[in-house]
């Protein structure tokens, strides 16, 4: 049995403003029509004996991952929340650490959540391959044959002479230099570190053991006095907060005798800048990638992405263009990795955009800002069918609710009120009061607030069904 251990705990900060650190890469549909989270999960129903999938989370982004793997009917997940992040060692400590005690036995299939891979069949077959070495006691990585030098990819050297579908591993080597990289292609040892790991539990653990006693001990105390919490896994906060942040290339896999690589070609990307998505998407005869409401005069080998208006562009080559609701990115396709510079810029100045869209998802639906100055700020709000928010009040804003569809249930108070469509009511300031959706179809409504501070921290929750108190 294999168990795919997919990791969705990253931040995605070279995808800006697309991907923030509420809404990140991985939850985002920037290949196709799915996410890349539910892309993840789809591609291992072609491998035999695959099980559920377990997932390793940020906290904050529980709802949307739950929410996202329903959609595509695996509802069934496990799903781990951390409440830091730790990198990847520990997040695949915890898994490990589960699948230990329910199912020694089983093969680990280590995934992060946020890459694009588009031969599926060459990717179960070199899964396959393997599973032989990994049943054997081995730590099996998977290594992306290089068609070009790339300095941004770390390189796996397979041993020198080796050949077959599995090849000792040498050693782990750091992002290259551009002759560096060019001398590795040419050797043919040399393989992209893809992130990709296949092993039994006790396998890692064991090793972990050895070479990272820190980071064992704090996870296996963080599941240990964790909790369930609805469908999701809770990680004890202060034991995980303890543990040591590494990577598994650095915690275990570069410091072991008993690794693999399985040489794999199967057009795999880490989609780590706008640059590689224009790379895996099909481009005109221009060479240029268009999303959305585009109009390109002249323009070549470009990136042009819009999500809520217009992008025109003229002349450009070689150009990343992003627009969002509340930021646009040009950026030259040479330089993309530098935009995590301008995020670090607007999280110095303590500013929103590198954190949260103008759509903000909830459990319950999403709330959308619209319009907002001195002592007012005007909201559109989603709520799905049969969700209600909390129970709360605000000490320094007033609102004031418009349904536009469906019907809403609102508690005031001691009172309750039945609105339909067209019909409003006012929430004084700190008025305890609720929003339900007692219907089977989305309800939406405007919100305008009014007051001295209209922060999103100016709640106070008193009942949530979703645990947020």
């Amino acid at each position: 049995m294999i168990i795919p251990v997919i990791l969705s705990g990253g931040s995605g900060t070279r995808l800006w403003p697309l991907s923030r650190a509420m809404y990140p890469k991985q939850l985002l549909p920037l290949f196709g029509e799915k996410t890349m989270l539910q892309d993840t999960a789809l591609r291992v129903s072609r491998i035999a004996g695959i099980a559920p999938v377990i997932c390793v989370c940020n906290e904050e982004h529980r709802f949307l991952v739950a929410e996202q793997l329903r959609q595509i009917d695996a509802g069934n997940a496990t799903i781990i929340l951390e409440p830091f992040g730790r990198n990847t060692a520990p997040a695949v400590a915890v898994a490990a650490l589960m699948l230990a005690g329910r199912h020694p036995d089983a093969l680990m299939l280590v995934m992060p959540a946020d890459h694009v891979i588009l031969d599926l069949e060459a990717f179960a077959e070199s899964i396959e391959a393997g599973c032989s070495a990994a049943q054997s006691g081995r730590l099996v990585t998977f290594g992306v044959v290089p068609d070009a030098p790339e300095t941004g990819y770390g390189y796996i050297r397979a041993q020198s002479g080796s050949t077959g579908r599995v090849r000792p591993v040498a050693e782990f080597v750091e992002k290259p230099s551009l002759e560096c990289a060019r001398n590795y292609v040419a050797s043919g040892d040399y393989f992209w570190n893809s992130g990709m790991f296949l092993f039994r539990p006790e396998t890692y653990l064991a090793e972990l053991g050895v070479s990272s006693p820190a980071i064992l001990e704090a996870c296996t105390a963080a599941l240990q006095h964790g909790r369930h919490d609805f469908d999701f896994l809770r990680l004890d906060r202060d034991a995980f907060e303890a543990c040591p942040s590494d990577s598994i290339d650095y915690a275990v896999m570069e410091k072991t005798s008993n690794t693999v690589v399985v040489p794999m070609q199967a057009k795999w990307s880490d989609v780590g800048a706008w640059s590689a998505l224009w790379e895996v998407q099909e481009r005109d005869q221009e060479g240029n990638v268009t999303r959305g409401d585009v109009l390109a005069h002249e323009v070549q080998n470009c990136y042009l992405h819009s999500t809520s208006r217009l992008i025109a562009a003229v002349g450009l080559d070689g150009h990343i263009v992003v627009e969002t609701a509340d930021a646009v990115l040009v950026a030259s396709k040479d330089r993309v990795q530098e935009v995590k510079a301008i995020v670090e810029r607007l999280r110095l100045q303590k500013r929103e955009e590198p954190m949260i869209h103008r759509r903000v998802y909830r459990p319950w639906g999403f709330y959308e800002t619209l319009d907002e100055g001195e002592r007012f700020k005007v909201k559109r709000i989603m709520v799905k069918a049969g969700a209600a928010l909390s129970l709360q009040l605000h000490h320094k804003r007033a609102e004031h609710w418009i349904v536009v569809t469906g019907s809403a249930l609102v508690t005031v108070q001691e009172q309750q009120v039945l609105l339909e469509e067209n019909q409003s009511i006012y929430i004084p300031v700190e008025a305890r009061h609720r929003l339900e959706n007692p219907g089977h179809a989305p309800l939406e409504l405007i919100e305008v607030q009014s007051g001295i501070y209209l922060g999103e921290d100016d709640i106070v929750r008193f009942e949530d069904n979703y645990g947020r108190l």
